[in-house]
């Protein structure tokens, strides 16, 4: 079976290219021949070129430059019918509006994954879900539940993401205190951390303004944000900045920035928070809850999915600042607690590896795979 997979991003900025990172890594045996296109040019070419997966890159442009748009679908549809594909998978539903076209043209089916919560009221999100495809595969019951709500109704299989957990394996990293000592955080007093993109709907803010109350019982405890400016809202680093300034916290909180070697910096917290609004899934959770870590994470969306509340993590409504210092004290009041569900949530994330994953991509994929009787109409010539 070979597959062209059109992926839009080709530099690692968030959770969606380590998912299509992990397909690539895990689903080389599966006899699967992958494909890849992207549609900009960037690192993740050469890594995905570098595992032996012919790789291509088709500069698209933004949608709005219609004439590179229909050449950017008419050179896909070349490349898939020239190639012997037998189905085109989009990631993501911008993609699918070029490689979702491209498959008709060729000929052949198209899959998605939708890799966030839709808004059935966002006219892009509609118009992809317009071209036809297969499946539109989700990656949480929120997800899928929303995305079937969509006319047209698309057949809307749940895969859920997975995680490295070699590289999120305790026995494999520097004990807590040797990475604090590493990365040059404070030896003493709780850590609490959060790792994600700095932009609001992640929620750094939530976890500044509930630091104060830690700090009123906890004075020597310190928190790290770790993640980099993000181009759709640049101006929120120096709000979380400014916001850290005017509550006299800038000895007890350290912005980290973007860091690569994000096992050790989760592996240094006592406490992992994930303050995010309606999070699509929330693989970041799972790797903290991979090393063992006592997590708390917002109540909507995906992480309701992996967090069962008081069993493995904790669960707090977005923007609630009082709620989420409350979390972080009763874990730091009640050591015990804290490491009972430290211990569950690793056993909760080992049912997350990245093989079991691409294995149930892959199973989606074939079982879309249209019958004899239900091929697909002609290639159109071009």
């Amino acid at each position: 079976m070979k597959v062209v997979v059109v992926m839009p991003l080709a530099e690692q900025r968030g959770g969606g290219e380590m998912m299509f990172w992990d397909l690539m890594q895990q689903g080389r045996n599966a006899d699967v021949e992958w494909l890849a296109i992207f549609l900009e040019d960037g690192p993740m070419v050469e890594q995905v070129r570098n595992l032996g997966i012919d790789t291509r890159v088709v500069k698209s442009g933004r949608l709005r430059q219609v004439p590179r748009l229909i050449a950017t679908i008419f050179r896909i549809a070349a490349i898939a019918r020239r190639e012997g594909a037998d189905m085109i998978l989009n990631w993501m539903w911008i993609t699918h509006i070029t490689g979702g076209l491209a498959a008709m043209l060729a000929g052949v089916p198209a899959l998605w994954y939708q890799l966030e919560v839709p808004d059935d009221q966002t006219w892009l999100v509609r118009l992809a879900t317009l071209i036809p495809a297969q499946a539109i595969i989700t990656l949480s019951q929120d997800g899928q539940k929303a995305q079937s709500q969509i006319w047209p109704h698309r057949p809307t299989p749940l895969v859920y993401p997975g995680v490295a957990l070699d590289r999120f394996n305790p026995a494999v990293l520097p004990t807590p205190t040797q990475a604090r000592q590493k990365l040059g955080l404070p030896l003493y007093g709780p850590l609490i951390g959060i790792v994600g993109r700095l932009q609001r709907w992640k929620g750094m803010h939530v976890l500044v303004e509930a630091m104060p109350k830690v700090l009123q019982k906890y004075p020597h405890a310190h928190c790290v944000v770790v993640g980099g400016k993000h181009d759709l809202e640049p101006d929120y680093q120096e709000f979380v900045k400014q916001q850290i300034t005017d509550l006299g916290l800038s000895d007890y909180i350290i912005m980290a920035g973007l860091q690569r070697n994000v096992p050790e910096w989760v592996q240094a917290m006592d406490i992992f928070v994930h303050a995010s609004d309606k999070e699509p899934f929330g693989i970041v959770i799972i790797e903290a809850m991979a090393l063992g870590k006592p997590v708390i994470a917002g109540d909507a969306g995906g992480p309701t999915e992996i967090i069962a509340d008081g069993v493995n993590g904790l669960l707090t409504p977005y923007e609630d600042a009082d709620a989420l210092a409350q979390a972080i004290l009763r874990y730091l009041d009640n050591p015990e607690f804290a490491q009972s569900l430290a211990a569950a949530a690793r056993q909760r994330a080992l049912q997350f590896s990245t093989q079991r994953y691409a294995q149930n991509l892959i199973n989606v994929i074939r079982s879309k795979m249209p019958t004899v009787l239900e091929k697909m109409p002609e290639r159109l010539t071009f």
